[in-house]
């Protein structure tokens, strides 16, 4: 493996309209609604079947019709034009939202989640914005990142407490983020940098209006 200090074409990957990359691995979208992936795979993470890593991109099998894509740590979400969301790789804490932890080294959908509009995911653990304007989670909760009112992880969506009228959503290492449609911006999670810029550094297992700030 060779470091690179300087830019270098990604080679035989054309037509590309969106990315994510994961701790070890990167996925890529094109616009013909396949995603390709590569990198590290320890956990299944590239999708492909396999625990094989692999330096160049290659298709993720099965994968069509996809809309978006996120990557936490060891571990790929991609969602569908139709709203529904695929998961594959590390799912030690229920990342992958199958209600299992098994890790998968091929796609599977995340049962019962339709609608979605938006994806987001942090080091273990995920989310997903609906069309309704609600927010789900699922994953580790350690730190309270799944908003929902407790520390418990979850397999399986949950729905983020008190949110409606989302418009988008981002996800940091063990902390989340929502903005409404009237610009204001709700965090949760993990505060010990600020982050949830409360100006407390306090964590919050629910979400909490960030206060004197608005997006538009």
């Amino acid at each position: 493996n060779t470091n690179r200090g300087t830019a270098v074409p990604v080679s035989g990957l054309p037509d590309v309209v969106a990315m994510a990359a994961g701790d070890t691995h990167t996925l890529a979208l094109r616009a013909d609604g396949t995603v390709w992936s590569w990198g590290g795979n320890l956990y299944g993470q590239l999708g492909d079947g396999t625990k094989t890593a692999h330096p160049a991109p290659a298709p993720v099998p099965g994968l069509t019709d996809i809309l978006a894509l996120a990557a936490g740590t060891n571990f790929s979400l991609a969602l569908t034009k139709d709203g529904r969301v695929w998961s594959w790789g590390a799912n030690h804490s229920g990342q992958l939202g199958d209600n299992s932890t098994a890790h998968r080294v091929s796609p599977v959908l995340v049962p019962g989640l339709t609608h979605v509009s938006a994806l987001a995911a942090g080091r273990i653990f995920s989310m997903a914005l609906k069309t309704d304007g609600t927010v789900w989670a699922w994953g580790s909760n350690e730190m309270g990142q799944l908003g929902d009112s407790t520390l418990t992880g979850s397999p399986v969506p949950v729905p983020v407490a008190g949110l409606n009228g989302v418009v988008s959503i981002a996800a940091g290492g063990y902390h989340a983020c929502a903005a409404k449609s009237d610009g204001s911006l709700w965090t949760w999670g993990f505060d010990g940098t600020g982050q949830l810029g409360s100006g407390r550094k306090v964590m919050s297992a629910v979400p909490n209006l960030v206060p004197d700030f608005k997006l538009w």
